[in-house]
């Protein structure tokens, strides 16, 4: 169940050291704020995931949020949402928002996530 303080689910995954290693470092930035937020590891959950309607496949390659009201949120739009409750990430979440960089952005995130997918054999 997500954090009623907050509505929001980050939806990550566990098995990948980078997504772990990101996790704690926005926890670490965010505070007590980080504290407030569920970190759901979708490993194995496949099933769950379908029945909020994402794809198990697709949560590997883009991160996911639930949000209160339970409407998904993906994407650069899930990074925008985290980091505008973070001070010091509010201008990087300002910069992905530019419609002159978000698609450039999205190209090169897809990519990396792609990369690191391949390299550990997980696709």
């Amino acid at each position: 169940m997500q954090n009623k303080a907050t509505g929001i689910r980050v939806f990550y995954d566990g098995a990948c050291p980078t997504c772990v290693r990101d996790r704690r470092l926005y926890e670490r930035l965010a505070g007590l704020g980080g504290k407030q937020i569920e970190w759901f590891d979708i490993s194995g959950r496949d099933e769950y995931l379908k029945s909020l309607s994402i794809d198990p496949q697709l949560a590997l390659f883009e991160l996911h949020l639930q949000l209160q009201d339970g409407s998904i949120v993906s994407e650069l739009d899930a990074y925008i949402i985290l980091m505008k409750r973070v001070r010091w990430l509010k201008p990087f979440a300002w910069l992905l928002s530019l419609p002159v960089l978000r698609p450039w952005l999205a190209k090169m995130y897809h990519r990396s996530v792609e990369q690191r997918l391949r390299a550990a054999g997980r696709i």
